[in-house]
């Protein structure tokens, strides 16, 4: 081996050593966590209480910061866009896997841009109509629904939102035809919907369940695989229509490029975090089942979210510049 291979050889092994050492250190100051949403709302909640655990258990801040805007993409491209130093990261919501098909030009991937590093919580969306609307199961919904094409107004959160998209793959998957009244945020359109001024929302279920409880709207069925803890008699949309699934989902992601030391170190006291009876029963209250395992297995999870969504939006046409 000659003189200077052995001196880049060994500058290597020293690079690595010192890589290691710094993931060792991790976190040495705070740690910004983006949350592409205005404060206060689910998304929000939920990742403040994970970055108090964090806090707690790792040593340093970790501060969030929310950068509202763009359908989503602003804070995320700014996250996706900052130093791979483990020192930022992004809370990866359902918008990351709609928007990126719906948007044509958008300037990062969620999937190439992003090393994924744990995944949080998944909550059921809610098939939620007024109580004067006459089917009393989706069932009875299809078949209203089918007799009386575009007469049935479905309400969202906003054009592109998992609200929304909900609903579109309802109707890519039945045959229904709905019009469809986007609102700007999940509080109006219910608003409507308890007026009898709409018909039917596919709605989070955090922002709806007082109102289902209170009586004030029925739920129909609930949109993941199972049924929710939260409203244990209320079937899911795939009891009756086969494959149906449609859920709000969250984790952390960081810049491509962040030290596979820094990520494992993040996911194995995320991984404590969902064990942890009080931190469940936090999650719980806000309608959430975690989502474990490996940075790989949330890796997973956004590019059958990125894959599925990408179905939807292409059939029901929607597109936002």
């Amino acid at each position: 081996m000659s003189r200077i291979v052995r001196i880049v050889a060994a500058f290597a092994l020293a690079l690595a050593g010192m890589g290691s050492a710094f993931a060792a250190d991790y976190p040495v100051r705070p740690v910004k966590w983006i949350v592409s949403y205005p404060p206060g709302g689910t998304t929000d909640v939920l990742a403040r209480i994970v970055a108090q655990w964090l806090s707690e258990k790792m040593g340093q801040q970790f501060i969030i910061e929310n950068k509202p805007g763009g359908g989503n993409n602003i804070g995320t491209e700014f996250a996706l866009r900052s130093p791979p130093d483990g020192y930022t990261m992004l809370l990866v919501n359902p918008a990351n896997g709609i928007n990126q098909t719906l948007y044509k030009d958008l300037k990062f991937s969620i999937v190439s841009d992003m090393q994924p590093v744990a995944g949080l919580v998944r909550s059921p969306n809610v098939m939620e109509v007024t109580n004067e609307f006459p089917a009393k199961t989706v069932q009875e919904f299809i078949d209203y629904c089918k007799a009386n094409p575009g007469k049935i107004n479905m309400a969202s959160s906003g054009s592109g939102t998992s609200v929304h998209m909900s609903g579109e793959m309802f109707m890519m998957m039945t045959g229904c035809k709905m019009t469809h009244i986007p609102y700007k945020g999940a509080g109006p359109a219910l608003t409507d919907l308890i007026a009898g001024q709409v018909h039917v929302l596919f709605d989070n279920l955090p922002s709806s369940i007082n109102h289902i409880r209170g009586g004030r709207i029925r739920a129909l069925a609930v949109t993941t695989t199972e049924r929710s803890p939260a409203l244990p008699g209320i079937p899911t949309v795939g009891d009756t229509v086969k494959g149906y699934e449609a859920s709000a989902w969250f984790g952390i992601g960081m810049p491509k490029g962040t030290p596979k030391e820094i990520v494992d170190k993040v996911n194995a006291e995320v991984q404590r975090a969902l064990n942890d009876p009080g931190m469940l029963k936090k999650l719980e209250d806000l309608g959430g089942t975690p989502i474990k395992g490996s940075p790989d297995d949330f890796g997973r999870v956004v590019q059958s979210e990125v894959d599925k969504w990408s179905k939807v939006v292409k059939a029901s046409g929607a597109t936002v510049e």
